[in-house]
């Protein structure tokens, strides 16, 4: 089953993902909330403002036309020697009669009687007429006011009107303070949190067993730590908030539109189920090319890594041409795939949000605006811009949900993704120490294999003394290094016992077996920093006096002074700058220094050149002394002191003995021996 039909059929996990994202969230939970709570706060903040708008229409500027009466003093208005005011600041006793101050096309006019609102108003020769549907309300003894005139009805409200105003404008100052502030907040958040996940990550990987980096490609659980981490930190950092912030606007728009009118309130509301039903689609549309993009960035950087480490063998068999067509099939899938991504989000996202906001706008003038406009008798005019503007900003952050859909699902595809190499069964690191071994390894009957049913060795049967020498020989595939692996605690047997000093490894902790064993295998690896570094890997428990006495025991003294920083000389990665005997003395210094009990040397001496050889044959001397070695090699002549030598065959003992009493048996070994005897007398006397 392929990984994005594991995925699409497996709802569970998508809910285990969402969880684990949260529990991650809730490392900074006191930061997270508040500021949403400062985002609700911004958020009311600016939708203030339409209804801010509202009240100075409907009570400040078309309310010049509402309320006005003549009253016998105390007005705020004089007009024609009499004096007026609105109904609601002066007391009934005072009122003379109702009048009206209206606009038409001509301008404004005082009118000595209440006036019907709505409809469509001409003024002719001293009388208004006003056309309601089909209703006709005429008025006389209509004049005209001249803007001084107007001004002094609208002086009053003015001066409200500019105090509105400065308040909507502190309140947006407000409100970008707010958001400001919820910004830092949310952004420090999510950096924190991945901060922490990536720890996690890195922690966890080095506790996974080595079975698992045997079966994974580098690139992936690169793209995995890095990527993919990288695209949860958008998620926190940008989704998130704006997905939030948009839910927020929406829910604070649709209370300000039920506190406007309730109907439209209610006619809002018909609105939540086409988004919900609108993000339905898209996740379901979206979902395998998300996953499948990410899988495939995961591909292209397995190969990246990979070729990039293997670029001579690709240039020395000209292969450069076949390897780019690899990278391209990979590259061009990629392409298509988020070509499709690209269309739907151009269909789901901005261009249908404006398509639904425009077609409710046209119907909220139809069905609405004309009604009030003509009757007056539905809406008020402040009520209907003020709606207009909410559906207007209703809409926006539908569209930036819409547009976070995508980054959302690449989101969680990139963290379960990421969840499963944290799923992955690790090994404990127990923080228990034991006493140094005496160095006695006993294999009794020991079976093991990769894959089941399919052994690599079979009944192996070692019997190491403390400070015994035991070699392992054999053709390739013969199961060498798996014994190896066995001894260092990378896999376990699946038959019989592995036993230290008298103890079965598997009961024992694994980090303090390796606290007592060292390993120097054929290709050494160095790290980026210096010499010291290499040698140490930063253990403050080894002295200069340790670090001084095992370059000198191993030669490396000889090259290492040489050096312009000496053991401060700086090491690139994998030690480029060095040649591989160099590297394969740093490597044996290194087992040195930390003075294990019992010691691996896997091909060792493999990499190096017979003049090199020879000098490290005489620091194996040193090395091996005290210690109980276990050494794999090729080349025979490195290892006719050992105490026993061990000829495997298709995972089997098939010889053992000393180089003497297997030379005399004249079997495989003693083969092998003349073999390698008789290509070394070639190459002399060529």
């Amino acid at each position: 089953m392929k990984e994005e039909e594991l995925y699409l059929l497996d709802p569970v996990r998508r809910k285990t993902t969402i969880r684990s994202l949260v529990r991650y969230a809730m490392y900074e939970k006191q930061a997270i909330f508040l500021g949403l709570f400062l985002l609700i706060l911004a958020v009311g903040a600016e939708l203030t403002g339409p209804y801010i708008a509202k009240v100075i229409i409907d009570e400040h500027i078309v309310a010049i036309e509402k309320d006005w009466v003549e009253v016998k003093d105390g007005g705020r208005v004089e007009y024609d020697g009499r004096q007026f005011a609105k109904k609601q600041d002066v007391p009934s006793s005072d009122v003379i009669q109702a009048i009206s101050v209206v606009q038409s096309k001509s301008g404004y006019y005082f009118v000595p009687e209440q006036v019907v609102s709505g409809g469509e108003r001409n003024v002719t020769g001293g009388t208004l007429t006003v056309t309601r549907g089909e209703e006709t309300f005429r008025y006389s003894g209509v004049k005209k006011l001249t803007q001084g005139q107007v001004y002094d009805f609208y002086a009053s409200d003015l001066k409200a009107v500019g105090w509105l105003s400065l308040l909507y404008i502190v309140l947006l100052l407000i409100a970008a303070g707010l958001n400001w502030v919820q910004q830092i907040l949310l952004q420090r958040s999510a950096h924190k949190i991945v901060k922490w996940m990536r720890l996690d990550v890195f922690t966890h990987l080095q506790r996974l067993p080595v079975r698992y980096f045997d079966q994974t490609p580098i690139g992936k659980i690169v793209s995995r730590v890095t990527n993919d981490t990288e695209t949860i930190r958008d998620l926190y950092l940008g989704v998130l908030a704006r997905v939030f912030s948009g839910l927020i606007t929406m829910a604070g728009i649709l209370v300000a539109m039920f506190f406007l009118d309730v109907r439209l309130g209610l006619v809002s509301l018909l609105i939540i189920p086409i988004v919900y039903f609108w993000i339905q689609l898209f996740q379901k549309l979206a979902t395998e090319n998300n996953f499948k993009v990410r899988s495939l960035v995961a591909d292209m950087n397995g190969q990246l890594n990979e070729n990039i480490q293997t670029m001579p063998i690709i240039q020395a068999y000209a292969r450069e041409k076949e390897v780019l067509a690899e990278f391209e099939q990979k590259n061009e899938e990629n392409y298509q795939t988020r070509s499709k991504l690209l269309r739907l989000d151009a269909l789901m996202s901005h261009n249908l949000s404006y398509f639904l906001k425009n077609l409710t706008l046209a119907l909220l003038i139809w069905v609405v605006a004309g009604k009030s406009l003509t009757d007056g008798t539905f809406l008020s005019l402040g009520i209907l811009y003020a709606y207009i503007d909410y559906v207007s900003r209703l809409f926006e952050p539908v569209t930036q949900i819409m547009n976070q859909l995508s980054p959302l699902q690449q989101a969680l595809v990139s963290a379960d993704r990421m969840f499963q190499l944290l799923d992955e069964k690790g090994e404990d690191v127990g923080k228990g120490r034991l006493p140094r071994f005496a160095g006695r390894v006993e294999f009794k009957q020991v079976g093991f294999s990769y894959d089941p049913g399919h052994p690599v060795l079979q009944d192996i049967e070692i019997d190491a003394r403390p400070g015994a020498t035991i070699a392992l020989v054999g053709h390739t595939g013969s199961g060498k290094s798996s014994i190896m692996n066995l001894l260092m605690r990378f896999y376990d047997p699946s038959s019989g016992q592995l036993l230290i000093d008298g103890q079965d490894v598997t009961s024992l902790p694994k980090q303090a077996v390796r606290d007592h064993m060292g390993i120097v295998l054929q290709d050494p690896f160095l790290f980026t920093g210096t010499i010291r570094s290499n040698i140490t890997l930063g253990n403050p428990m080894i002295s200069e006096e340790r670090i001084r006495e095992a370059i000198v025991a191993v030669g490396a003294d000889r090259f290492i002074d040489r050096l312009p920083k000496g053991l401060d000389e700086p090491v690139i990665e994998k030690g480029a700058t060095l040649s591989a005997g160099e590297r394969q003395l740093i490597s044996f210094a290194r087992a040195l220094a930390f003075d294990p009990a019992i010691l691996v040397l896997d091909e060792a001496t493999a990499s190096v050149d017979s003049e090199t050889e020879a000098m490290i044959q005489d620091a194996l001397l040193t090395l091996t002394k005290g210690r109980t070695t276990f050494i794999i090699a090729h080349r025979l002549s490195t290892i006719k002191d050992a105490d026993e030598i061990i000829v495997l065959d298709h995972g089997r003992i098939s010889e053992r003995g000393t180089h003497e009493e297997l030379l005399a048996k004249q079997k495989i070994y003693a083969k092998m021996y003349a073999l390698q005897s008789k290509r070394n007398l070639e190459l002399k006397s060529s």
